[in-house]
């Protein structure tokens, strides 16, 4: 396991080796980089070394150094490197953290050690809720937030009878849940897959022999690809209305393409919404790496530029830990977020708009347009359950 140092200034080139590295903040970064969820991980890596590139390798005024770890989607992997990263690198800020059940394995070392610490793809109902902790932050989403928006947008376009899908791990169970927290019809089967499942097959059957009304879907990165292929050849694509979180997106749709015509996505976040900020950061990514963003890349984008706001409250002191936790919980609602309004909850969780997109094939190329705001400056359900004030 070896860890990977990237300047901001020299485009993530390697600048030094463990031990020599001088700083005056050290992130310690870590998230899938290898295997089928790959994409996520890069994705991640990539929006938050734009971000660095263009505030001049610092942050809150002070050079930045990252530290990048691959935690190969293994909580006890992701656990090490935490533990790496608190304990030997002595990093001043934990970013990433992985898929949900990698975070989860990382939370107690979090915790224990007062080091902040921003999820870029994870909010797991329990750290929103009874687990909370006042180090701990989510600047992606609380896992249940885009799946509500879907669940409240099927029940207003009244659908009666759905059926839902989704791989079988915590995230799985929390998008599953928020569905059904505003979705109030039939649920005429709920279905959990493993989470390294390539193949559907079975699963589409009973999902045709059903004839539902609708079916929502969660499955992130290559999983998507797989699964809005198969479910296109099957026939069942346009026939069946398609609801879906972190499906079908900036990670899927190049491999999915003009295939996915007709979905509607939930999510906080596309390369389709409004605003200057947002569009001056498409721009600059599609630019820089040769592809659209995904909301993983926005999210990691507006990591940095929250973190250099809390730093600049801090004077560029990173070494306060108490100090770094309470400015970055203040800049959630000063920086400028690409996806519109942004603030954090008290259980640190975000409060933001979740959105509804769809995927329209515009000349046999599949574009993605803004449709409707399901939910907007939305909270998740679990925040009377923490104990933070």
């Amino acid at each position: 396991m070896n860890t990977t140092y990237v300047s901001a200034a020299m485009l993530a080139a390697l600048v030094c080796y463990a031990g020599t590295a001088v700083a005056d903040v050290k992130i310690g970064l870590s998230a899938t980089l290898s295997g089928p969820q790959a994409i996520v991980g890069q994705e991640q890596v990539d929006g938050f070394t734009l971000a660095l590139e263009y505030l001049g390798g610092r942050l809150g005024g002070q050079k930045a150094v990252v530290l990048k770890e691959d935690d190969q989607l293994r909580p006890d992997l992701g656990t090490q490197i935490t533990q790496k990263f608190i304990e030997r690198e002595k990093v001043d800020i934990l970013v990433g953290l992985g898929f949900t059940n990698v975070a989860m394995a990382s939370l107690r070392r979090v915790v224990s050690a007062g080091i902040p610490a921003l999820a870029t793809n994870s909010g797991p109902s329990l750290v929103a809720g009874q687990q909370c902790a006042a180090n701990f932050f989510s600047l992606a989403w609380q896992n249940d937030g885009a799946a509500e928006a879907m669940g409240k947008l099927a029940q207003e376009k009244g659908l009666k009878r759905v059926y839902l899908m989704a791989p079988n791990y915590q995230a799985g169970r929390d998008m599953l849940t928020g569905f059904k927290r505003f979705y109030k019809g039939a649920v005429v089967d709920e279905v959990y897959t493993q989470l390294t499942q390539p193949d559907y097959s079975s699963e589409l059957a009973a999902l045709q022999a059903a004839k539902p009304d609708g079916v929502f879907v969660f499955y992130p990165g290559s999983l998507g690809v797989n699964f809005i292929k198969q479910l296109s050849q099957a026939g069942l694509l346009g026939k069946i209305p398609l609801y879906s979180v972190f499906t079908v997106d900036g990670t899927t749709l190049p491999g999915v393409g003009a295939a996915a015509a007709g979905a509607i996505s939930g999510a906080m976040w596309d390369a389709a919404l409004p605003g200057p900020e947002n569009q001056r950061f498409v721009s600059a990514f599609s630019k820089r790496f040769g592809r659209v963003p995904s909301e993983y890349a926005a999210v990691a984008y507006d990591a940095a530029n929250l973190l250099d706001a809390a730093l600049k409250r801090t004077g560029g002191n990173a070494a306060d830990k108490p100090a770094l936790v309470a400015a970055i919980k203040t800049a959630g609602a000063e920086f400028k977020s690409v996806r519109g309004p942004f603030r954090f909850n008290r259980n640190n969780m975000p409060v933001q708009n979740y959105y509804a997109f769809e995927t329209r094939n515009e000349g046999g190329k599949a574009v993605t347009q803004l449709v409707t705001t399901p939910l907007r400056d939305h909270q998740d359900a679990y925040v009377d359950r923490c104990g933070l004030r």
